[in-house]
């Protein structure tokens, strides 16, 4: 007989549906992304720590695994849940399988179930807390009380691995050597930016960024790394000072995890770094916590934007773009920052997606433009971003 498994929903609704992937037993807050590729860096994005994520995409795992398209070197999310699953996968670049990866990193998986109505469920209701299990949990099981208690909490401690500055440097033509497990294999070419010559600042040496790591992914490094800059890595719990010490050219505000308004160290430290007229770009969790330094307000999404194909409209352009996105928190409208002006807004929901303050070499985006996986649209920030450090802009 083949085994089954159980979805419960903190609403009392059960999924039955097939193990893949580790055995075991999870709660975790149930969201949705509507990719049809780019399934290996949505399981090792960080910003899905503490999230059981369901794939809208029927088949999954029909390319295998790729070490080199991977996000971070492992899976934060709490579990994963297909329609389908590819046992046979086929690519030149594969070196595994999917249920295989899965199992070797502890992250349980789900599968034969009906998808599209639990994507229905959360667009109607919301995101949804939900448990994995041997069993249906009912309403007078202990285990379906905590599960309506559960949040993701501690998020950007629990995912940013980085405890001391790493520095990175590559000229061009060449590869990180810090990179080994994320660079772009051989038999891909290499992106263009990476022939360019190293961005020079001050004295003729390279400009230097700061990225300031709350749960990075990690084409956000590459990105820079193929413009010739030079990157220094930081953890979440750096002060203001320490980033400053290090005499950046810029520094950028990765993307990560939970609610941003729990990381008030975090949010005060930056505030104190915005009053040095030092460039600093923000992505996703990054303008999240910039818009709170700022004096702007968060709140929490109805379902959040996941995927790669998220339109989003250039305010002063007019021009639609398209994004790929994770996030489950947005920046109020009603309390926009001081000296913030709108520059970016989704064309589906009307929500906040980009800001510039003005009088201030500070922006923000909400959306991926380092598009890993996703759409190229708006991967020129990243030279936005030179240019500002250049004084350019």
């Amino acid at each position: 007989m083949t085994k089954r498994i159980y979805l419960t929903l903190a609403d009392g609704q059960v999924f039955q549906g097939r193990p893949f992937g580790a055995a075991g037993e999870v709660r975790g807050e149930v969201v949705f992304t509507t990719g049809m590729t780019g399934y290996l860096e949505t399981i090792t994005d960080p910003s899905y720590f503490g999230q059981i994520v369901v794939q809208t995409f029927p088949l999954i795992g029909n390319y295998g695994v790729i070490p080199e398209d991977f996000e971070s070197n492992y899976p934060r999310l709490k579990a994963y849940i297909v329609k389908e699953w590819c046992q046979e996968p086929s690519n030149f670049r594969s070196q595994g399988d999917l249920d295989t990866f899965l199992k070797d990193k502890g992250i349980v998986g789900l599968w034969d179930i009906d998808t599209r109505a639990l994507t229905r469920i959360i667009r109607e209701k919301g995101v949804i807390n939900g448990y994995i299990g041997s069993r249906p949990l009912t309403q007078g099981d202990p285990e379906f009380a905590a599960l309506q208690s559960y949040r993701v909490k501690d998020a950007v401690a629990s995912v940013a691995v980085v405890t001391e500055p790493e520095t990175d440097e590559v000229r061009a033509g060449e590869k990180p050597e810090k990179l080994e497990k994320l660079e772009k294999p051989e038999k891909v070419e290499e992106p263009e930016e990476l022939k360019k010559p190293e961005e020079l600042g001050k004295h003729g040496k390279p400009l230097t960024v700061v990225l300031w790591d709350f749960g990075a992914k990690g084409n956000i490094k590459r990105q820079l790394l193929a413009r010739g800059l030079r990157v220094v890595t930081v953890p979440y719990s750096y002060s203001a000072a320490e980033i400053l010490a290090l005499k950046p050219d810029g520094v950028m505000l990765s993307n990560g995890p939970g609610d941003p308004a729990e990381n008030t160290a975090i949010i005060r430290e930056l505030k104190i770094l915005t009053e040095q007229n030092l460039p600093v770009f923000g992505i996703c969790l990054g303008h999240q916590l910039l818009a709170l330094a700022m004096g702007g307000k968060t709140e929490k999404m109805k379902y959040g934007h996941r995927g790669a194909n998220q339109p989003v409209r250039d305010i002063k352009k007019g021009h639609v773009l398209i994004s790929s996105q994770n996030h489950g928190y947005t920046v109020s409208l009603d309390q926009l920052p001081d000296g913030a002006e709108l520059s970016f807004v989704n064309a589906n929901d009307g929500t906040c997606e980009g800001l510039q303050y003005i009088g201030k070499p500070v922006f923000s985006v909400q959306f991926h433009p380092e598009a890993c996986s996703g759409p190229l649209d708006t991967r020129y920030l990243f030279d936005d971003f030179v240019a500002l450090m250049k004084g350019e802009n």
